[in-house]
């Protein structure tokens, strides 16, 4: 029997958290802008409604369209010289937005920077740098650092728009992507193989599958309407807030207890959801919070009050929402199918940022913050119909186990050992890999049982 290794090596620990540290400091760049952005825009040439929202959702065009490319030529080439070289992209994008006096400049620049798309990259690093088992943990560490960047992004970036205006905000982010360079190379740790990992990366094979999963089809048009909802909304936010009364560099001050204030809301939803086993009755309510946010900000009429409480409402709706659907996609996705569905999920993502950004720049021409909170909830309502018709999710957990390389003809009979364990509820081995992804109750799970099949060893790189 193999020994149970109970927690990340340090080689593991290291990875994890400098990949998350790599992941975030990107998404910390790209977010910026947004709470300031609306007002900055204002004071160059030729901007319209619809090119401010071109050049906040852009970003997500690119980067939607070519993280998968990305993700492959990192099968072929390494991932380091593809993460490196999204990184000098990125970074050239935030220079030329940075040195541009024209929105079109801007946007140009934003595309650039969506153009170094790394995401699937550097989850394929992280998993070649993990053993299966706790792979999990790992991809939670990078979940947890995307969240905070998205968090620190919002407070800090009208202050240092106050100090050092957008052209420091972008230069700042270009050298945050150099930052990002030094630690891959210094810090992440050396993967000794390349290899395809099922439940971290696209298989272009699985992706009809994937697509006649209505379940998960529903998951993919909920993450792309809730990214453009944000992106929407931060068209008109900054620009209402000073309408309201309150400078810009005052913006990020308030943004600290709206954030602090609306996670101290999301966590006992959390908590329910995943303890309790009422993760789609706790989704749904979520998706109706979103709305009513949206619909307290159509008609906030200057109001700073009902525009922080709006704000307060949209933050724990988003923050719950975000961290709800890949949790969601984790247990409705096959477990050998799981880096497919996340793939699709987050190319759906990326594009859902740029279609809000057209329009909420579009629809905030036409008729100002009403109409633009009018289709920004009516989406949601769309979602909400989509949301409250699919099933309920299986509490299964995705877990993968190195049970060492087989012949093909004893896999069936692996599997059929592996799902007579307690609480192992789907299992597919796949021999060349010597890998078994399973769908397991982690709170019914015999895991000395299941641990007498590993064959996972200290990982040392």
């Amino acid at each position: 029997m193999a020994v149970k290794q109970q927690g990340l090596t340090p080689l593991e620990l290291k990875a994890g958290s400098s990949i998350a540290l790599i992941y975030g400091i990107r998404m910390l760049g790209l977010f910026m802008i947004l709470p300031v952005f609306s007002i900055f825009a204002e004071s160059l040439d030729n901007t319209t409604p619809l090119l401010i929202g071109l050049a906040l959702g852009i970003y997500g065009l690119t980067q939607g369209l070519l993280q998968i490319p990305f993700g492959m030529l990192s099968d072929k080439i390494g991932r380091k010289p593809v993460i490196a070289a999204g990184l000098v992209i990125f970074a050239l994008g935030s220079i030329i937005a940075a040195y541009a006096d024209t929105i079109y400049g801007v946007i140009a620049g934003r595309a650039i920077q969506g153009a170094g798309a790394i995401a699937a990259a550097l989850m394929a690093l992280a998993a070649d740098l993990s053993r299966e088992e706790h792979r999990l943990k790992i991809m939670s560490m990078i979940g947890m650092n995307i969240g905070v960047a998205f968090a620190v992004a919002m407070v800090v970036g009208p202050v240092i728009n106050a100090w050092v205006g957008m052209k420091g905000i972008f230069l700042l982010t270009a050298i945050l992507a150099v930052m990002g360079i030094l630690v891959l190379f210094k810090v992440v740790p050396k993967a000794n193989s390349l290899s395809f990992h099922r439940d971290a990366q696209l298989e272009p094979s699985k992706l009809s599958s994937v697509f006649k999963n209505t379940q998960l089809i529903r998951l993919d048009v909920g993450i792309f309407v809730l990214h453009a909802v944000l992106m929407a909304t931060f068209v008109a936010v900054p620009l209402m807030l000073v309408d309201a009364g309150l400078e810009s560099l005052q913006h990020g001050w308030l943004y600290a207890p709206v954030f602090l204030v609306s996670i101290a809301l999301m966590v006992p939803f959390i908590i329910l959801a995943e303890a309790k086993r009422r993760m789609k009755q706790v989704f749904v309510g979520a998706i109706l919070v979103l709305a009513i946010s949206l619909l307290l900000l159509m008609f906030s009429d200057q109001s700073l009050v009902i525009i922080t409480f709006a704000l307060g409402l949209f933050f724990a709706a988003f923050n719950l929402l975000e961290a709800s659907l890949p949790s969601l996609v984790a247990k409705i996705s096959p477990a050998d199918r799981k880096g497919t569905a996340m793939g699709l999920y987050s190319s759906s993502q990326f594009l859902g940022a740029f279609a809000g950004g057209v329009m909420g720049g579009w629809s905030y021409g036409q008729g100002g913050s009403t109409a633009l909170f009018l289709i920004c909830m009516l989406s949601v309502l769309v979602w909400f119909v989509f949301a409250a018709t699919m099933k309920s999710p299986r509490y299964a957990s995705t877990y993968l186990l190195n049970v060492g390389k087989l012949a093909p003809e004893a896999v069936n009979h692996l599997i059929a050992e592996l799902v007579s364990i307690r609480g192992v509820a789907e299992a597919s081995v796949i021999a060349e890999e010597g890998v078994a992804y399973l769908k397991v109750d982690l709170k019914a799970l015999d895991m000395q049982a299941l641990m007498a099949y590993s064959k996972s060893t200290p990982f040392d790189g």
